[in-house]
């Protein structure tokens, strides 16, 4: 989690370009490419997935 703040900040903050970045942190360069723009973990999606109806809630309600 340490290098991926580092990375950001890197690219973010110091406006560095990949190439600098992968030679200082020893990373590949798609990993420097995806990093900055995945989330961050510790926030919680924005969306809730529906539960997707079953089988039988169609006659449940034609029933009931």
């Amino acid at each position: 989690m340490e290098t991926i703040g580092k990375v950001r900040r890197m690219k973010l903050r110091d406006k560095l370009s990949n190439s600098p970045i992968t030679k200082l942190t020893g990373l590949s360069c798609n990993m420097v490419k995806k990093w900055p723009k995945a989330p961050p973990r510790d926030i919680a999606p924005r969306h809730r997935r529906e539960s997707p109806e079953g089988k039988l809630s169609a006659s449940e309600a034609a029933q009931g």
